[in-house]
C-alpha cells in the first residue's frame, strides 16, 4: 500500500488532501498541531493515522519521518501543507513574525524533505510542495509570506534537478485565493467582512469562483500519481486562470 505523510492535516488544504488520498486507498500520517481537529480528520477514513506537535525545529521533522516509517515500513509521498500567513510590508514586519514566517513555510518543508529523502529515493517516490501564486507574483503587506514561498519554488526546482535522475519527483502547487480557516482568519484579521470577500475574490477570476481544498487536493493527488511521471520541477498554478 503507498503511503503518504502530509503536514498542516488538521484543517484546510492539508486535511483535504489527507482525506482525498485516504479515499484512494493510500495510507496516511496526517501531521498537525490541533490534535482534536487531526482526530476530526482521521475519523473521516480508518486509512488515516495522526502525528500531533510542533515542526520548528529540525530534529522535530526528523522524528515525524521516522515515527511515519516506524508504522507503515516505507514512505511514497511528502505533501508540505502546513502554512502561516503574517501580514505586513518590510516596516510592518517585526523579527519574530519574519522568523516565524520562514521557519513554517521553507526552513519545515526543507527539514522534512531532507529527512525523507532517503525513504523517497528507495521508492522513486515523490514530493508535493504546497506554495501559493504569491511565490510566483508579489502581493501587498506580504513580505514574509511571499519570501518564504518564493523560496520554496526554488527549492523544489533545486530539489527536481538534483534527484530526476534518481527517479524522485518533487513539485510545487501555487493556489490562489482558497476558502480555508487560514483565509478568513486573515480577512477577519484585517476587519473585512468574510462573505464579502470571498465574493469580491470570486468576481475577480477569470472563472467566477474561488477555490476549495478539494480543488487543491485533487492537484496533489495526481501530481503524486503515476499519471504524473513525467512532470517534476513545475511549479503550478491553481487559480482559476487568474495568474493568465
Amino acid at each position: 500500500m503507498n503511503v503518504v505523510l502530509v503536514t498542516g492535516a488538521s484543517s484546510g488544504i492539508g486535511a483535504a488532501v489527507a482525506i482525498a488520498f485516504a479515499d484512494l486507498g493510500w495510507s496516511v500520517m496526517a501531521a498537525g498541531r490541533n490534535e482534536e481537529r487531526l482526530e476530526e480528520v482521521a475519523d473521516v477514513s480508518e486509512n488515516i493515522s495522526t502525528w500531533t506537535g510542533e515542526l520548528e525545529e529540525s530534529e522535530d521533522c526528523d522524528e515525524l519521518v521516522a515515527d511515519t516509517i516506524d508504522e507503515f515500513g516505507h514512505l511514497d509521498c511528502l505533501v508540505n501543507s502546513a502554512g502561516v500567513l503574517i501580514r505586513g510590508s518590510a516596516d510592518e514586519t517585526s523579527d519574530d513574525d519574519w522568523r516565524d514566517t520562514l521557519t513554517i513555510n521553507l526552513d519545515v518543508p526543507f527539514y522534512l524533505s531532507r529527512a525523507a529523502l532517503p525513504h523517497l529515493l528507495q521508492v522513486q517516490g515523490s514530493i508535493v510542495n504546497i506554495g501559493s501564486n504569491r511565490g510566483l507574483r508579489a502581493g501587498g503587506r506580504a513580505v514574509a509570506y511571499c519570501a518564504s514561498k518564493g523560496g520554496l519554488i526554488l527549492m523544489t526546482r533545486a530539489m527536481a534537478l538534483d534527484h530526476a535522475a534518481d527517479g524522485l519527483r518533487v513539485n510545487a502547487i501555487c493556489p490562489g485565493s482558497v476558502d480555508t480557516p487560514m483565509l478568513v482568519s486573515d480577512t477577519l484579521d484585517q476587519g473585512e467582512d468574510v462573505d464579502a470577500f470571498l465574493a469580491d475574490v470570486a468576481a475577480a477570476s477569470p472563472n467566477g469562483r474561488i477555490a476549495s481544498p478539494e480543488d487543491i487536493a485533487a492537484l496533489t493527488v495526481f501530481l503524486a500519481s503515476d499519471a504524473a511521471s513525467h512532470i517534476t520541477g513545475a511549479a503550478v498554478p491553481i487559480d482559476g486562470g487568474l495568474m493568465a
